[in-house]
């Protein structure tokens, strides 16, 4: 998938919006019922969803296959988004199916990532490096 590091990137400071904003609500409110709801948002959204899009960046390899970067960005972003909802709604409504639901999708994005790294990590090819443009120490 062409600029899959772009879309993580989109999606995660898209995340730190919505939860940045929620947590001001919250303050300005003082009503911190809801905190997880912000926390996840901040946490799964915005450093999570970073953090692979960052990766993305640095092992292009990763984004190769386009079927398994679409899955791992579906399942990731779909989760982020889901899984605050779902608390939300648990908090709000006491029916947790939703956030239940989106806690499985999550573990599956993440041992997806997981997977993929470890298959890189193995692969027999010069793509094992970051790419120079992310080297912050200058080579020896």
């Amino acid at each position: 998938m062409p600029k899959i590091d772009l879309w993580f990137l989109v999606a995660a400071a898209t995340c730190l919006l919505v939860g940045v904003s929620f947590g001001i609500a919250m303050g300005i409110a003082h009503d911190f019922h809801l905190a997880p709801v912000h926390a996840h948002l901040n946490l799964l959204g915005w450093t999570s969803l970073a953090l692979m899009g960052l990766t993305y960046r640095a092992w292009p390899a990763l984004a190769r296959n386009r079927v398994a970067a679409l899955a791992q960005f579906s399942l990731s972003a779909g989760a982020a988004i889901l899984f605050p909802i779902g608390i939300y709604i648990a908090i709000e409504h006491q029916t947790p199916e939703m956030a239940i639901l989106a806690a499985l999708i999550w573990l599956a994005g993440v041992v997806l990532f997981l997977a993929r790294l470890l298959l890189l990590c193995f692969a027999r090819e010069e793509t094992e490096e970051p790419t120079a443009a992310l080297a912050i120490l200058p080579a020896e």
